[in-house]
């Protein structure tokens, strides 16, 4: 062998040493302690690379390569030219471990027609360079998904969580960290595969174990004090501890958080987009939960909830983002058509063809009744194996209103079982005790949005729901589905009664107020004018008072003589619209400037008296618990950052 050959081979390995060395990637740590914990994936030997190049995620490690819950793009890391890379990100608990491939994906191997709800193309998994070991999750740590709901009876809470083995688990609260000297045990269920009704959700692309729910409820419970409480087993670990404040029956105030539409955000890409703005809307309602110290509050999340639309990680992941607030608060939902729809359920009447869909992706509501329990007992018949949908309609009294959930995708028609319990439960209600009557129900009766497929459904509910509305004097009715805020006059088949401000006559109609724009960032266009609709130009109706294009939730505050609804934006966790109504009905005038509507609310609402003085200490710890639990930077919404009202015109 000639030396100069020799030589050769010793440039070559010396100065490219990754032509020949292997791909590799491995971790750290070994292990994780809970959800939400970071994990960092290294790679190296990639040669030669490619910006196609991709890691994807896995759980159980023995998931077809196409099967994968998410992936990261190489690229993604600074250094990934040179071949080698690392990426850090937090992972939830699966209760099943986790591994990561490295692909090489080539240009020519592009489909276009087969793409994520991005409209990017799916990436190919025909050629795996290189698979990790194993990661799982530390055991007896204790459940996870914890969250809270009313009951409907004085003096109980109910507590929710999720365990791997479905084990005999418990409760143990009281009124002290060290005083949990009461305990009581939990009802298990669990829904399998062929419980789902159609794909994705019944196909192992969507598919994985749900672990077990279990569902326990504390009991004899002092009115508005503060409680303590953890969940688990002496087996499998106990949680850490969790407070909630427990409601006053005889309270003269109520405190609540209301949105739609949130859905929830996974660190990585996976087969539909997920709602990055849902981080901003949590970090900002802990916030407000933090400054309400000792006073008890809810939250109502009307409709489409963690959007998982048949893949069964992403309502794990939804939980583990919630649970900061739902584990001190009671978390309230009603059904929206991501969790139901599908063409196999039940109830398709002929002018729903454009309404009702495959919007729920073979999921038929399965998961929305078993991992939620709302007061009440009603319940439809579902399709094919499916359990019967629960959670459908429902009432409960929080301090001085009475809040009512209704289902939009299930029968509301004169004669059905969910427009006889309205009708009743409208009738029903001491105005002395409870001035103000609160209806939430998934989509809307009224908005100025292009939604022109829904138009069979408003007129059914405009002809079956709204005169039990008007009838019975409802003060505000909340809808979502669309992905925007919009607060409407006090209205009766789209005419408004007249403000009762500035000395004007009124009538107690109801006041709708839309608002799904707490995650979800398929923003809805605007209705256009009828002379021009294609053009980009949306003229707000006189009938609609303050409509936004920011992100957000509302806010609700009631004594006996007034109710409070308050719009906070993400964008900066402040108020930028507002309305008030008082106890006969009469609506007065809010929209009026930012610096009038914070006026107003800090004279007249309590809870804003605190907010100001916790916000920096707030927003500062919970930016640490969102890097803990989102170590990459949010996706720009549909409109950026920018705030873009649009103040009423007449058409």
């Amino acid at each position: 062998m000639s030396p100069f050959f020799v030589l050769t081979l010793f440039n070559i390995f010396f100065f490219f040493p990754s032509s020949f060395s292997k791909p590799s990637i491995y971790f750290s740590p070994k292990t994780l302690s809970k959800s939400g914990d970071p994990v960092t994936i290294k790679w190296s030997g990639i040669d030669p690379v490619s910006n196609l190049d991709w890691v994807g995620i896995y759980s159980p490690p023995n998931s077809s390569s196409d099967h994968y819950i998410g992936y990261f793009f190489l690229s993604k890391s600074p250094t990934w030219q040179s071949g080698s890379g690392s990426l850090t990100f937090p992972l939830v608990n699966l209760r099943s471990n986790y591994q990561f491939r490295v692909f090489r994906w080539v240009g020519s191997e592009v489909n276009p027609k087969h793409h994520d709800h991005d409209h990017n193309p799916i990436p190919g998994t025909k050629h795996l360079l290189v698979e990790s070991e194993e990661l799982g999750f530390e055991s007896g740590r204790g459940p996870e998904q914890v969250h809270l709901a009313l009951t409907g009876q004085d003096g109980e809470m109910r507590v929710m969580f999720v365990t791997h083995d479905g084990k005999q688990s418990f409760v143990k609260y009281g009124s002290g960290q060290d005083e949990m000297d009461r305990v009581v045990g939990t009802d298990v269920v669990r829904y399998e595969r062929e419980h789902m009704c159609d794909y994705p959700a019944n196909h192992s692309i969507g598919w994985r174990d749900p672990g077990f729910i279990h569902d326990g409820v504390m009991k004899d419970l002092k009115q508005g004090t503060r409680y303590y409480y953890k969940v688990g087993s002496d087996s499998g670990g106990w949680s850490i501890s969790y407070s909630f404040v427990s409601h006053n029956g005889n309270s003269s105030e109520t405190v609540a958080f209301l949105f739609g539409d949130m859905g929830t955000a996974t660190p990585y890409s996976t087969f539909y987009r997920t709602q990055q703005e849902s981080l901003s809307t949590i970090k900002w309602i802990s916030r407000d939960i933090d400054a309400l110290g000792d006073k008890p509050a809810i939250i109502s999340h009307i409709g489409d909830i963690s959007y998982a639309r048949g893949f069964s990680w992403v309502w794990d992941t939804f939980f583990n983002q919630i649970e900061n607030v739902a584990s001190k608060l009671p978390y309230h939902v009603c059904i929206g058509n991501h969790e139901y729809d599908w063409p196999l359920q039940p109830w398709k009447p002929d002018w729903s063809y454009s309404v009702y869909g495959k919007d729920g992706g073979g999921e038929c509501g399965v998961p929305y009744s078993l991992r939620f329990n709302m007061p009440g007992n009603s319940s439809e018949l579902a399709a094919t194996n499916a359990p019967a949908t629960r959670n459908l309609y429902y009432s409960f009294n929080v301090g001085v209103v009475h809040f009512l959930y209704i289902s939009t995708e299930t029968n509301f028609l004169q004669g059905s079982k969910q427009h006889n319990f309205i009708k009743h439960d409208l009738q029903s209600v001491d105005r002395d005790k409870f001035p103000f009557v609160v209806v939430q129900g998934h989509r809307p009766m009224y908005t100025t949005s292009n939604e022109d497929r829904e138009l069979p459904l408003v007129k059914k509910m405009l002809e079956h729901l709204e005169p039990l509305f008007v009838e019975n004097k409802v003060t505000l009715a909340f809808w979502g589905h669309v992905h925007r805020y919009e607060r409407f006059c006090p209205l009766k088949n789209y005419t408004c009664g007249s403000l009762g401000y500035q000395g004007k006559s009124w009538e107690a109609f109801p006041v709708h107020v839309v608002i799904g724009m707490a995650g979800q960032d398929w923003q809805s266009i605007w209705e256009p004018r009828a002379d021009h609709p294609t053009d980009p130009v949306f003229p707000q109706p006189k009938r609609s008072m303050y409509r936004g294009g920011e992100f957000g939730y509302t806010r609700l505050f009631a004594t006996k003589e007034k109710l409070t609804l308050s719009y906070v934006g993400n964008h900066d966790g402040e108020v930028h619209d507002m309305v008030e109504i008082l106890a006969s009905g009469q609506v007065l005038d809010g929209n009026v400037d930012d610096d009038s509507v914070k006026a107003s609310v800090e004279k007249h609402s309590s809870l804003s008296l605190y907010i100001k003085g916790v916000g920096i200490l707030v927003l500062g710890a919970f930016i640490g618990y969102v890097i803990g639990f989102m170590l990459h930077g949010r996706r720009k919404a549909a409109l950026g950052n920018k705030w873009t009202p649009v103040r009423s015109e007449e058409t």
